[in-house]
């Protein structure tokens, strides 16, 4: 496992839409792996393939301390209710704003071989999987209340 740069706030790369995953090979293993690694070395709980500049729909999440959940091809299939939490980002460090979400999340996706899942998620796992998927729609967090669209603007940033 390798550690990969963290794609930031003002690069392209992030307001693009990732493509889905159609090959499950080595190659995907080693960006899941490195993924994880980048994650952990900046204590993160949540990262996508496009922040370390890939544009393929993959993310990983910590949904336990040291347990971790790859997810291929994400659709979310059912939301349920609605919470504002604190969140920040990766992409953005040092910012963190109050964004709603959804309290429950069901998604179905595909695992690192290709085999479909199901998982459902509430309340910080949810939050987690909604940014998460977010961010292979050409979404960030700092897109969805006033507080991020000002601090888009102080930056420069559109």
């Amino acid at each position: 496992m390798a550690t990969r740069k963290i794609v930031t706030l003002g690069n392209e790369t992030l307001r693009k839409k990732s493509k889905p995953v159609t090959a499950f090979d080595d190659s995907l293993g080693i960006l899941l792996d490195d993924m994880k690694a980048t994650m952990i070395e900046k204590k993160g709980v949540g990262i996508s393939a496009v922040q370390v500049g890939v544009l393929r729909r993959a993310i990983v999440i910590e949904i336990e301390p040291e347990e971790y959940l790859e997810i291929i091809n994400p659709e979310i299939v059912k939301t349920k209710g609605k919470v504002t939490n604190s969140e920040g980002c990766l992409s953005i460090p040092g910012f963190y704003c109050d964004v709603p979400r959804p309290r429950y999340v069901k998604i179905v996706a595909q695992d690192r071989h290709g085999k479909p899942f199901e998982f459902e998620a509430e309340d910080y796992i949810a939050r987690c999987v909604c940014h998460e998927i977010d961010h292979l729609n050409g979404i960030l967090f700092v897109d969805l209340t006033e507080e991020g669209r000002e601090y888009k603007k102080e930056h420069g940033v559109v």
